[in-house]
């Protein structure tokens, strides 16, 4: 796929950033607020200057080459010049599938139009940033914006262009947060009456939180130091075997002392019997692969917010001991 010059032509710099949110607890309520569900995906600016089609992510990194499908798509419209902000996922048996997606991120070409063929992706839209005129509308409200990108949508009739579901109904929008299955990640709450403002941080996020309890199954410690650093967490699978799931970082400081002495006295390999910590790795933020195994006696309750490929997708949040519950009561069906 050739690459694109910046001045090619685009109505709007490919390295526009696209506009942020900043993370909430609760959803806000009140008048002037639309609410979307926030999807399990990669967030993608898409250009369309004739028949060149440009994808960045948020990082401004380009996408189109693991992705031909969609620039194909983009490319067969009528429109020829527009800019739209979307997110591009790939559902596996109904459901968005974070692990598909990482797997275009492959070097093969040959890779990638097998899975662009076997997973076909599509792009959910919720904003546009310039017309099929080209005519930015960064300056816009969100209310002007979203009408002219539900027309965009509508007589692009492609499956896999797909305009996100809104509401401004707050009970609706609560609803998506307690949704079975994980079908989304959350709910982004933005102002009606505002302007899109690229790189601001000028929406809501709330993300859908649930909990479970863990066996802890080591721990590693804290950088230059001789204190416990991060619990390593772990799940019985079908076969009894005890695989590693995640961490949680989020230890009181004042409890770090005695909970490390508590860890040392319990050290002994294996610590996990089925899928084990190794190295740094595109899940883990943690710097060292180093860990030291404990017996699995001791239950924590975490709070999480995604799970991908049977593991937590980020660090967890530590709620409390579980001194109540048997290491063995911990398993996978709790984060089905």
């Amino acid at each position: 796929m050739k690459v694109i010059p910046h001045d090619g032509g685009f109505p709007l710099p490919l390295d526009t950033p696209p506009m942020e949110t900043r993370a909430a607890d609760a959803i806000p309520e009140g008048d002037g607020w639309q609410y979307e569900r926030k999807w399990d995906g990669f967030r993608c600016l898409a250009f369309r200057h004739g028949d060149a089609v440009e994808l960045r992510a948020k990082s401004g990194k380009p996408l189109g080459r693991y992705f031909p499908e969609l620039v194909a798509t983009l490319r067969e419209l009528p429109s020829r010049r527009f800019v739209v902000d979307g997110e591009i996922v790939i559902s596996v048996d109904g459901k968005p599938s974070f692990d598909a997606l990482q797997m275009r991120l492959h070097p093969a070409d040959s890779r990638i139009r097998k899975l662009s063929a076997e997973t076909p992706a599509h792009i959910v839209l919720f904003d546009m940033l310039c017309d099929e005129r080209g005519t930015a509308l960064l300056a816009r409200t969100l209310e002007e914006r979203r009408a002219i990108l539900e027309a965009f949508v509508a007589s692009a009739n492609r499956n896999n262009i797909v305009l996100s579901h809104c509401t401004r109904d707050v009970k609706e929008a609560r609803s998506w947060l307690g949704d079975a299955g994980g079908a989304t990640d959350g709910v982004v709450a933005k102002r009606l009456d505002e302007p899109y403002q690229p790189g601001v941080r000028a929406m809501v996020k709330v993300k859908r939180l649930r909990s479970a309890d863990c066996v802890v199954g080591g721990f590693r410690y804290l950088s230059n130091s001789r204190q416990v650093g991060s619990l390593l967490l772990g799940l019985y699978n079908e076969a009894g075997k005890l695989d590693h799931v995640g961490f949680t970082s989020t230890i009181a400081k004042d409890d770090r002392a005695e909970l490390t002495r508590k860890l040392e006295a319990m050290r002994q390999p294996p610590g996990f019997t089925g899928k084990a910590p190794g190295g740094p790795s595109r899940w883990s933020t943690e710097r060292s692969g180093e860990w030291e195994p404990v017996r699995p006696e001791l239950v924590v309750e975490v709070r999480f917010d995604h799970v991908t490929g049977d593991r937590f997708r980020h660090g967890t949040k530590f709620l409390r001991w579980r001194p109540d519950k048997a290491p063995e009561q911990c398993t996978f069906e709790q984060i089905a």
